[in-house]
């Protein structure tokens, strides 16, 4: 029997623990998380559109090339459409479905997860009318950055951006082409039609991306100043190993049978999809669909070695700040932590299902290291952190106020339906010391390498949110609730 001390201290901590982890509501920063891409639709909202100070908008997007591209998404704080960081935000959306489509149901949020994903497949099927044409951007980012306007009343030009077979784009093409195959596994048990409809693009935009070749932003100048590709091999294997998935047609499989694994990345991003593929391949090895051996083997190592410098477990691990997060990048690094968390939800999950584990430098790593690494990251950025603050917005009670979002800082359209011009909202709006009038739910922004956050709207480098930080959080959050 332990002595009076003892039992003093296992109940103190075991009070500490009950109470921390009730701290932590995944099920609500999940519902959040869902209700940010309410906030940055673009076009005509539906019936049950749920973030109401929001309007409709961009409703005049395409006209300028004869073709309808009303809908889609906002990309950030910005009232620029494009599509890919659209494309990857619906990959991972749609990912992280398939995965945690149980808990998704679970917590209510199936539903709510569909229309995220179908608001932005919707789009990508009106932006390809053709199998050789692609629509990959709406705005101009000089113009747009010049003004300070809500999505409702943009005056801003709204000229479409196409690539085609003599002006190619393999990464965004095969970026869609990815998007849309996984969506058709997401939408294959409840619309097998749309499904099916889908799957059609997405083959057709994968063998455009591969006939081709090209960067896209070659082709789309205004997206060199925003979301320029480094390359577009990475895309042609995560449209390839989303299409075998699809399809399970050999054809490719035997693609990523025949390429570069692409190494042991650093980050896993919008621009970089190597680790997305080789935590898929990992999963093909793993179920026995791919052989443990050769090139499958390689892509399977290059997925844990990645991991295991998430984990602290590796000769170059990934760097953390003095409280404790994963630390890629200055710029928005939780875009970062989001999908470096996500590959080990994934992973821990595909682990468990088969009753595995893989060694890092000197360690045994199983599921439940995974998890606990994951919640580590996720509780970090809801406010176990060292400024006590959730950088989820609307989450908690202390989280930021001013953060770099057109909508979100000027009043609604169905509050004041006076124009806000393009220069006077950074005179009434952007200047403004002053809360954000709206709150844009799940809007997710980062800390620095200190774990400082400076609240401020002109603080675009930690205050802006993205659609591809949320997407893959989506995911992380199921999975924990």
């Amino acid at each position: 029997m332990p002595s009076s001390s003892v039992f003093v201290f296992i109940v103190l901590c075991v009070s500490f623990l009950v109470n921390n982890a009730a701290s932590v509501d995944y099920g609500a920063a999940l519902t959040k998380s869902l209700l940010f891409f309410e906030g940055q639709r673009s076009g005509i909202l539906p019936p049950d559109q749920r973030v109401k100070w929001r309007g409709n908008s961009g409703l005049q997007d395409g006209q300028d090339a004869r073709i309808d591209l009303v809908g889609g998404y906002y990309d950030a704080g910005d009232n620029l459409k494009l599509g890919f960081p659209m494309a990857f935000t619906i990959t991972m959306l749609s990912w992280s479905t398939l995965e945690f489509r149980d808990k998704l149901q679970n917590n209510n949020e199936l539903s709510n997860a569909l229309s995220a994903i179908k608001w932005g497949t919707d789009y990508f099927l009106k932006a390809h009318p053709r199998p050789d044409t692609l629509y990959g951007e709406v705005g101009d980012a000089d113009s747009d950055h010049e003004c300070w306007e809500r999505p409702e009343d943009m005056t801003t030009p709204r000229g479409a951006y196409q690539i085609n077979d003599e002006n190619p784009g393999s990464d965004l093409a095969a970026e869609t082409a990815a998007a849309l195959a996984a969506a058709s596994l997401v939408f294959r048990p409840v619309d097998p039609k749309y499904a099916a409809r889908m799957l059609v693009h997405a083959m057709q935009l994968f063998d455009f991306a591969i006939n081709n070749e090209g960067l896209y932003h070659n082709s789309i100048p205004p997206a060199q100043k925003v979301y320029s590709s480094s390359g577009y091999k990475d895309e042609f294997l995560w449209a390839a190993a989303w299409l075998f998935r699809a399809t399970k047609l050999t054809k490719y499989l035997d693609y990523m049978a025949g390429s570069d694994t692409g190494g042991v990345r650093t980050v896993f991003s919008w621009d970089d999809k190597y680790i997305g593929v080789q935590i898929l391949a990992a999963k093909l090895v793993l179920e026995g669909d791919a052989e443990p051996s050769g090139i499958w083997v390689e892509y399977k190592g290059n997925a844990e070695q990645f991991i295991c410098s998430c984990a602290q477990k590796s000769s170059q691990n990934v760097k953390k700040t003095p409280g404790g997060l994963l630390w890629f990048l200055p710029w928005n690094n939780n875009q970062y932590v989001s999908t470096a968390a996500f590959a080990m939800s994934a992973y821990s999950k595909y682990l468990s299902e088969n009753q595995a584990n893989f060694m890092c430098t000197g360690a045994n790593v199983g599921p439940s290291d995974l998890t606990s690494i994951v919640r580590s990251q996720v509780d970090y950025i809801l406010g176990s952190n060292p400024k006590n603050m959730s950088y989820m917005v609307g989450y908690g009670t202390n989280y930021p106020q001013q953060i770099h979002h057109r909508g979100a800082s000027i009043v609604s359209i169905n509050e004041d339906n006076a124009p806000v011009t393009c220069k006077g909202g950074y005179d009434s709006w952007f200047n403004k010391n002053a809360p954000n009038p709206n709150v844009l739910d799940g809007a997710v922004v980062s800390p620095d390498i200190n774990d400082d956050y400076q609240d401020s709207r002109s603080n675009f480098q930690q205050a802006e949110p993205t659609t591809v930080t949320s997407a893959p959080l989506v995911g992380v959050l199921a999975f924990l609730a």
